[in-house]
């Protein structure tokens, strides 16, 4: 196994132009953002987090979300990215808002099907729940919870397939450690109302795992940028590619 601290990341650069860093979600890989074609209006940068996609080593050691923003900092300085903007789904606005925090250099933040709140107390428990759960029947586990990502899942029979098949790959462990470090992050509401400017929200009205409700309620207090995709899942860039892809255009004045 190797120390997060030491893990070298898979990620591609493709495109030219303003450079765009994407960060997956949970059970995800950079792949979920191909279809979207980014890379033909900027430099796209897409990482595969910590034991997913091509990443795939096992960690050892406790995996947080500030300790993978480490690691995808030290490889963009690395690649020398200066100024971006971050688009992460899911777990990968976690780790996203973390990287913002410490680096000056990331100019915006979107939040694409995800959040900025801690976890409730029943979310920590059931977080905690999954983590015993994939120890004795991971595969159980992903074929339950993918569907469930999308507010059709039957109408996006392949890329659920796909989905599953990609997860299947990911260790237990692995799941088990991201289930327990999301239940264990940080509450970054002060943050975002402090940087609303810099902050994008793409949310599903439809989405079963981040609240609409909770959001708007956010949005009423602090004013950051807010798109609501009607008959929209957790899934957003596959159910509502066309809206993602044109939002994010416009935000980056690019269209």
């Amino acid at each position: 196994m190797t120390d997060l601290k030491e893990y070298k990341l898979s990620y591609r650069v493709s495109g030219n132009g303003y450079p765009v860093v994407f960060l997956h979600g949970f059970l995800e890989s950079k792949s979920m953002w191909d279809s979207l074609g980014f890379s033909k209006f900027t430099k796209s940068i897409t990482f595969d987090l910590p034991g997913h996609g091509d990443s795939i080593a096992p960690i050892s050691g406790e995996v947080t979300m500030l300790g993978i923003a480490k690691l995808v900092k030290q490889e963009l300085d690395a690649i020398g990215i200066d100024k971006y903007t971050l688009i992460g789904h899911s777990l990968g606005g976690y780790i996203g808002v973390e990287l913002m925090k410490m680096d000056e250099s990331c100019e915006n933040l979107i939040f694409l099907n995800s959040n900025f709140w801690e976890d409730s107390t029943q979310k920590k428990i059931d977080r905690k729940r999954i983590a015993e759960i994939v120890k004795y029947n991971k595969t159980s586990f992903i074929y339950e919870a993918i569907p469930h990502l999308f507010l059709n899942p039957e109408k996006y029979h392949v890329e659920v397939v796909s989905l599953i098949n990609e997860a299947k790959v990911i260790s237990a462990k692995t799941i088990a450690d991201y289930s327990i470090a999301m239940s264990k992050r940080e509450d970054n509401i002060s943050f975002v109302r402090e940087n609303a400017t810099k902050i994008m929200i793409i949310q599903g009205e439809d989405d079963a795992i981040v609240s609409v409700d909770k959001m708007d309620s956010f949005f009423t207090e602090i004013g950051f940028n807010y798109k609501r995709l009607s008959q929209c899942g957790h899934m957003s860039h596959v159910e509502k590619k066309e809206e993602v892809i044109e939002i994010v255009l416009q935000l980056l004045n690019l269209n």
